[in-house]
């Protein structure tokens, strides 16, 4: 009796595994083609056609062509692809290759073995898209220029559907020889997790780290860069209606002709941003880039009413967006110089409006508030040339004034009045 039952667990899972992987194949082709349909409508520069694809019991055969797009001018470059597709009881495997190859014929690009970009999904709606990139030598044969890498990973993990991700990249070393300039970058890591709050906003925090960089001119010292880090951080409120979000730049130092001197921090943040009208200024954004090429054949009558609406729309968009109120600017500026510090901080205001002051909202800035101030070593414009020809213009406007040893900078603006150093400027209603 135990064998039977036992004969017929077994043949339970032999039918369930040969099964499974046809439906897992049929979801992968649903899933290929929303994702499909969801990038050619997310943005204007890259579209996606399948051409072919041929599903199996254990695998499906893919091919198509990636177009990269220029709304600007119209000009466009494609690219045919094939992917081998394996399924499995629990998800699939897809294996992306150019169709003409990963370098043209006869060159030897990846001397030691071909890149590698796999797709990893799962039913329950995780992937993992990975890119392994062996060493890479490639030389120009006109401009004697070159580019050599190392070679390294770039991951991407999503989860809930396509609502979370988590991306890594890891690269040793990046040499780009040209003509006028070398450019050598060494130790590339990046960590960022991100969450889907609303329409094209991401939500999470990250961090890219780059060791070094040096630049090297014709005829002229090499320029270090060292401990070079980019971190960022988003989180919206409770209700998910409101978003800060905060971006730190830092340099641990600059080297150059044998002296180093650092370090330099950016910061730059936004507060109380509102999501509902940052997501309808960015659709307009994305159309008006759309629209930057006209399509052929249209009117100019028609053309010029098309822009004229978009341009009712953005002027409409950013109205909306500064009426819900928020803050903006660079909250640090740090720079290190041998003369001493350049410090500096900026920020741009818009209070929130009641229905009936929206409605009646004629401008922008007309209640756009900021502040400004900037200081930096007089050494600086005294002793460097190059400095005195920037500040020189500014000194004589009255822009920037000494105090002590410092040139500074004081600037409010309140009223479509910018007033800087006790000068007052009227603002054009640009907005």
């Amino acid at each position: 009796m135990n064998l039977k039952k036992w004969m017929i667990a077994g043949a339970a899972v032999l039918v369930v595994a040969g099964v499974a992987p046809w439906g897992v194949g049929f979801l992968t082709e649903q899933h290929w083609q929303e994702a499909t349909q969801e990038v050619n409508s997310a943005q204007p520069f890259l579209r996606m056609q399948t051409d072919k694809y041929q599903r199996g019991l254990l695998g499906s055969e893919v091919s198509g062509t990636v177009t990269l797009l220029d709304p600007a001018t119209g000009e466009s470059n494609q690219f045919e692809f094939e992917v081998k597709v394996s399924h499995g009881v629990t998800g699939s495997y897809l294996d992306f290759r150019p169709t003409q190859g990963w370098q043209p014929e006869g060159a030897d690009w990846f001397p030691e073995a071909d890149p590698k970009l796999t797709l990893e999904t799962r039913v329950w709606g995780s992937a993992t898209l990975e890119l392994q990139a062996p060493v890479t030598q490639i030389d120009h044969p006109v401009s004697g220029g070159s580019f050599r890498s190392s070679g390294g990973l770039a991951r991407l993990d999503i989860g809930s559907m396509g609502e979370k991700a988590n991306m890594l990249m890891v690269w040793p070393a990046v040499v780009v020889v040209g003509p006028a300039m070398n450019v050598s970058i060494e130790n590339i890591q990046l960590e960022q997790s991100l969450a889907w709050l609303s329409g094209d906003i991401w939500t999470g925090s990250g961090t890219m780290t780059v060791e070094s960089v040096t630049l090297q001119g014709v005829q002229a010292e090499p320029v270090t860069l060292s401990g070079l880090s980019l971190t960022s951080h988003s989180e919206a409120d409770r209700k998910g209606e409101r978003l800060d979000s905060t971006m730190l730049l830092a340099l641990d130092s600059v080297a150059l002709e044998g002296e180093a001197f650092g370090p330099h921090r950016m910061e730059v943040a936004v507060d109380g941003l509102d999501v509902a009208s940052w997501n309808a200024f960015s659709a307009v954004m994305t159309e008006m880039q759309t629209m930057a090429q006209p399509p052929a054949g249209q009117s100019p009558q028609a053309s010029f009413e098309q822009q004229m609406a978009m341009m009712q729309r953005f002027s409409d968009s950013v109205r909306g967006l500064a009426a819900a109120g928020f803050s903006a600017g660079i909250r640090e500026l740090s720079l290190a110089t041998p003369e001493g510090p350049v410090e500096g901080n900026l920020e741009l205001s818009h209070p929130e409006l009641s229905d009936s002051e929206r409605a009646n909202m004629l401008m922008v800035m007309q209640q756009l508030t900021g502040s400004l101030d900037f200081s930096m070593p007089l050494a600086l414009a005294e002793d460097y040339p190059e400095v005195r020809m920037q500040v020189a213009p500014l000194i004589k406007q009255g822009l920037l004034v000494e105090s002590g040893d410092q040139l500074v900078m004081a600037g409010r603006m309140e009223n479509l009045v910018l007033d800087i150093n006790g000068l007052e400027i009227p603002l054009p209603p640009l907005l």
